[in-house]
């Protein structure tokens, strides 16, 4: 059952990169070829996952990274299977995995500096701003007030498409 489930998760998330490399432009990404006899095969694999990170294909730099033996997984690996998430959008999640490769190698200049960016962020200021939001499990969403008030006048709109008024005052 288990395996029937991470069939579809992959397939997913094949599909959500897919999507994501067509809106940046990338055109599709047919290169992804879902193979489970994928085994790993040493640090070079790392090589090879922060190249397709780079080309946008998180998949299959997942499905590698996924290979990794749990007990082989190192700092390098949580670094990447962060970036990963962060690539995705899943802060939360690229955070814990930025902080687990810190704390396994705390020397590394390039795991602290991704973790201090993401506490950083975390903390409400992403790129320097404190008005953009992260996403917490008190605000899943990341809505400002000003994105709730374009959805609401959005909402509006599509009820007087239908005859209906949402908000009376426009």
């Amino acid at each position: 059952m288990s395996d029937i489930a991470d069939e579809k998760m992959a397939e997913i998330n094949s599909a959500f990169d897919e999507i994501m490399n067509i809106r940046r432009g990338n055109g599709s990404s047919s290169t992804y070829e879902q193979s489970s006899s994928t085994g790993y095969t040493g640090a070079s694999d790392y090589n090879e996952v922060r190249r397709l990170i780079q080309a946008g294909d998180v998949t299959m730099a997942e499905n590698i990274l996924d290979n990794v033996p749990p007990a082989t997984r190192g700092g390098e690996w949580y670094f990447l299977k962060g970036s990963i998430f962060y690539t995705r959008g899943w802060l939360n999640e690229a955070y814990d995995n930025f902080s687990t490769a810190t704390q396994m190698n705390p020397q590394n200049a390039e795991y602290r500096a991704a973790f201090e960016q993401m506490q950083r962020t975390k903390q409400g200021h992403m790129n320097g701003s404190p008005y953009q939001q992260y996403r917490t499990n008190q605000n899943p969403m990341g809505c400002s007030g000003c994105e709730l008030c374009q959805g609401l006048i959005c909402a509006d709109c599509c009820c007087e498409c239908m005859g209906g008024d949402l908000i009376s005052c426009c």
